[in-house]
C-alpha cells in the first residue's frame, strides 16, 4: 500500500472513532436498534433501515447526516472522491458489524452477519 493510502486509512479509522463519540447522545439507541434488527450497515458506508419504523428512520437520518459530513471532510483532506471514502467506510463498517446484526449484501438483501 502506498504511504498516502496508509495515511488515509489511519485518518478514516480515527474519523470512525470520533464519529462514534459524536453519536454518544444516541449510542445506546443505535446499539439497541442494531440488536433489535431495525437497522444495519450498508456497503456504501451508511446505515440503513431493515424494518420500517419512525424511530429507526429518525436514527438513520441523524447518523447518516453526520457520517456524510465526516466523509466529505475526509474526501477533501485526502483529495479523493466521496465514492472512494464511502467504499472504504463501508468495508470497515461491515467488518466491524457484530455477529447477529444485519448487513446489506451485494445483492441488496438484508442478512444477519
Amino acid at each position: 500500500m502506498s504511504n498516502l493510502t496508509n495515511k488515509f486509512i489511519k485518518k478514516l479509522t480515527c474519523a470512525v472513532l470520533v464519529s462514534t463519540m459524536a453519536f454518544s447522545a444516541w449510542a445506546i439507541s443505535l446499539s439497541d436498534a442494531k440488536k433489535q434488527g431495525l437497522v444495519g450497515e450498508m456497503q456504501n458506508g451508511y446505515l440503513g433501515m431493515v424494518v420500517e419504523s419512525a424511530e429507526a428512520k429518525s436514527l438513520v437520518a441523524s447518523v447518516n447526516k453526520k457520517r456524510k459530513s465526516i466523509y466529505m471532510n475526509l474526501a477533501r483532506k485526502n483529495k479523493i472522491t466521496m465514492q472512494q471514502v464511502t467504499a472504504l467506510a463501508g468495508e470497515k463498517a461491515l467488518a466491524k458489524t457484530q455477529s447477529g446484526h444485519f448487513i446489506k449484501n451485494a445483492s441488496g438483501q438484508w442478512v444477519k452477519k
